[in-house]
């Protein structure tokens, strides 16, 4: 339902659409409208604040199943657009159903910030109603998901970029640097990689609570299973500065393994050149909670082999970063600053550091591997919009690190040492494991 600004923010006019020549020279035909599904916390402090530093680009209208949130949502808008022109802007659009968000012909992208389990049904929607779109990471809660979700998109001809911040030449240009640093041979043949994620806590018990009635509980739940509300299953009604619940439940997401692993395992992916493919075997262990709402993974180690004999260890006991191992030396790289200030690991003063540093001094040379130079992730985006560029962070190869996390999960759950065929993204011999490729979805939700 789309909803009028005196429904969501007591004030007593409709919403206007503010005149383009607002926006100077690059209206209308020259910017990208935008519409902002999910207007939390990563939305707020990271997705909508990218996206208005920049003049080609409007967020003319957002959703949100939480009217609370929305209403908050299109004020934060208004407030940025009437600071940035310097004159009074009440224009943007509140839809409590993304569907009909998608339906608006005047909207040319989406921005999706909601839980993980939303991610793969609104990019495959999206892009069938023809929007391109930038989707927060990870790609899917499932492996069949993201499969589905990268097939749709490279049918649709639409531009999807995956959130994966790390590829950008800002903030973090050092994990470009190590890449190349990698590909290039500086640490001789690569042997090793070694990924460490920061940890989620276990939670208490949590009792059932009352819908809040600004809350569209159902249409939050998605596509999967029934659960009666409490607000640590979902998010905070009185902040957008806390981590939400859900980011602690399998439900809705496989907790760090995904939520940073995602980022990791594609770094680790560009520096191996693995790219569009994954493991030929996983193997590893994890502590799950024994009580409490919040049932995500706790302490692990986990474990992969690629078909060039490259290993991989994943575990909440390395150092948070990519560590990548060769037979003649070492790169490690890492963030040095937070995307939100309820990041849960502290950033490191030191981006980048070698078993030698005369590595971290080589020249890369015109004839050896250039890797891709991208801006920050959503410059990048509009510009694969705008002029055809290309976006450094794909769907397949969101799908791929998305889906290599989701193999180490499985391993967690299985206890067992797997073989995959990353070609047919099928377990080989393993119908059990297989059966965890992908969830049942309700049918009113369902892709």
């Amino acid at each position: 339902m789309r909803l009028s600004r005196r429904q969501t923010l007591g004030a007593i006019a409709a919403p206007m659409i503010v005149p383009s020549s607002v926006f100077g020279q690059n209206a209308p035909s020259n910017r990208v409208t935008i519409g902002a599904i999910g207007v939390g916390r990563i939305s707020r402090v990271h997705d909508m604040k990218e996206i208005h530093k920049h003049a080609d680009a409007q967020i003319v209208a957002v959703c949100d199943v939480d009217t609370k949130r929305l209403g908050a949502g299109m004020q934060l808008v208004d407030d940025r657009y009437a600071a940035s022109t310097g004159k009074p802007y009440s224009g943007t659009r509140g839809y409590t159903d993304y569907h009909e968000l998608l339906a608006a012909k005047d909207i040319d992208a989406v921005l999706v910030s909601t839980p993980d389990h939303q991610h793969a049904p609104l990019a495959v929607h999206a892009v069938q109603a023809g929007k391109h779109v930038y989707l927060q990471k990870p790609a899917s809660l499932t492996i069949a998901e993201g499969r589905r979700m990268a097939d749709e998109v490279k049918k649709s001809g639409r531009i999807l970029q995956i959130g994966s911040q790390q590829r950008g030449q800002d903030p973090w240009p050092q994990f470009h640097r190590a890449c190349e640093l990698v590909r290039n041979g500086r640490i001789g043949k690569l042997r090793h990689v070694e990924i460490g994620l920061p940890g989620d806590p276990s939670g208490p018990e949590a009792p059932q609570m009352p819908i809040p009635a600004n809350l569209n509980y159902d249409a939050w739940l998605g596509t999967t299973p029934e659960q009666y509300y409490t607000e640590i299953r979902v998010h905070p009604q009185n902040s957008f500065e806390d981590r939400p619940g859900w980011l602690r439940m399998e439900q809705f997401g496989a907790g760090m393994i995904t939520g940073w692993g995602a980022h990791h395992v594609d770094i680790a992916h560009w520096g191996m050149d693995m790219e569009h493919s994954g493991p030929v075997e996983v193997w590893g262990s994890a502590e799950f909670p024994k009580s409490g709402l919040w049932d995500v993974h706790g302490p692990f180690e986990t474990h992969a082999r690629y078909a060039n004999g490259v290993t991989m260890t994943i575990s909440g006991a390395l150092p948070n970063g990519v560590k990548f191992i060769g037979d003649k030396g070492w790169v490690f790289v890492q963030r040095t600053g937070a995307v939100s200030s309820s990041d849960p690991s502290k950033p490191a003063d030191i981006p980048l550091t070698a078993s030698d540093p005369k590595i971290l001094d080589s020249v890369i040379g015109p004839n050896e591997v250039q890797l891709y130079k991208a801006p920050e992730q959503h410059r990048n985006w509009l510009d694969a919009i705008l002029k055809g560029v290309p976006v450094s962070a794909p769907a397949e190869i969101g799908h791929r690190a998305c889906s290599t996390c989701l193999l180490h999960h499985i391993a967690m759950k299985t206890g067992r040492r797997l073989k995959w065929d990353p070609k047919a993204e099928k377990f080989i011999g393993n119908d059990a494991a297989n059966a965890m490729l992908s969830r049942p979805q309700r049918a009113k939700y369902a892709i």
